[in-house]
Order: C-alpha cells, then structure tokens, then sequence
C-alpha cells in the first residue's frame, strides 16, 4: 500500500466516523432539547446534506 492510498483511506475512515459521531451529537441534542418529531427532522437534514455533498465530492473525484 502505498502511503497515497494509506491517506486517502485513513481520509475516508476519519470523516466517515466524525460524521458518526455527529449524527450522535445531534441525536443526544434533539432529545435532550424535546425538538419533537419536526425539529429532529430539521436538525438530521441539515447534517444530511453535509454528507450528500461529501459523498458526492468522492464520486466525481472519481469520475474524473
């Protein structure tokens, strides 16, 4: 393994758990603030955009 393919993993390992942990902090935040059904909803679509946008990055990334 080469140390470009060890960064590009250890990227994609790195940010994969940051976001797990976000959806965590969020999670603990809309329970602990009773967001109810809507505000839970407002708060995980904001960070789901965030990763539509990562993933995407890697696919073009990829495609090209």
């Amino acid at each position: 393994m080469s140390i470009v393919q060890f960064e590009e993993l250890s990227l994609i390992t790195g940010i994969g758990g940051l976001i797990l942990y976000m959806i965590f902090i969020l999670y603990k935040m809309a329970k602990e603030s009773n967001a109810g059904k809507y505000g839970t909803f407002v708060i995980f679509m904001a960070l789901g955009m965030g990763l539509v946008g990562f993933a995407s990055k890697s696919m073009i990334k990829l495609l090209l």
